[in-house]
């Protein structure tokens, strides 16, 4: 996607000077420094970098889970660094979908229960909220699995349950933290296929990933080290920079 085609678009997310410092004095670590960052509607981004580059922090304080230490966070024109916890509450149920590390599904609910709680909470009614959930597991080919607890699934299996509570409903804003990790190459490319597809639909979205194959999905790929950006290729450029970092690696 050239920048001229999304010129008149405003951005789902903009990160304006971001910085996160964990500690103080001797103990003190700055996980992201002055990041900027705009991502557009129908634009996928990954962001690759080495462990402990700040790829992680970008995106909890993107999905507003964490506050940053200076800077802004504007998701669909709403500043959530001053927003007050009802809004964000509602923001986050409404237009971002996160998929964490950790899957971070609730025990006591089935996959199908997963899903549709967020939608529920927002005044969806529960049948439609279910109709929703069985859509999206249908489309991670586990339909199958609908009134299962996670307890009983595999960790893969919960993996594909925790993205599609991210992609149900109406999500303008997709983070997606490692979300292939737990998963085998063919059922990887097909979760990266789902989340391009929603993107292409109109959402945006970010995707944290250490593999080049997964990142080469991406509209863009912007580098982390020491929480700052040190590169960005567009897709066109992908190939060649990505080949480049891998070898550094």
């Amino acid at each position: 996607m050239s920048s001229s085609s999304r010129s008149p678009q405003q951005p789902v997310l903009q990160l304006q000077q971001l910085t996160r410092v964990h500690g103080s004095g001797a103990t003190e670590v700055h996980a992201l420094r002055g990041i900027d960052l705009d991502v557009f509607p129908g634009e996928l981004v990954a962001v690759m970098g080495p462990s402990g580059s700040g790829k992680s922090t970008l995106l909890t304080i993107a999905g507003g889970l964490d506050v940053p230490s200076s800077g802004r966070v504007i998701v669909e024109n709403t500043d959530i660094t001053t927003a007050d916890r009802k809004t964000l509450a509602a923001l986050r149920r409404r237009s971002i979908g996160y998929v964490f590390q950790d899957y971070n599904l609730i025990p006591a609910l089935t996959a199908a229960e997963n899903i549709a709680l967020p939608r529920e909470l927002d005044g969806t009614s529960a049948r439609k909220a279910r109709r929703e959930a069985i859509t999206a597991l249908e489309e991670m080919s586990l339909g199958h699995l609908a009134d299962r607890f996670p307890d009983e699934m595999s960790g893969g299996q919960q993996q594909r349950v925790a993205i599609a509570r991210a992609l149900v409903g109406d999500r303008r804003l997709v983070l997606a933290d490692e979300p292939t990790g737990a998963l085998d190459s063919e059922t990887g490319e097909s979760v990266l296929a789902l989340l391009r597809a929603r993107c292409d639909g109109g959402a945006a979205g970010v995707l944290v990933t250490h593999e080049p194959r997964f990142a080469a999905w991406a509209d863009r790929v912007v580098f982390l080290r020491d929480g700052a950006v040190v590169d960005q290729t567009v897709r066109s450029d992908a190939d060649s920079l990505l080949t480049g970092r891998t070898a550094e690696r």
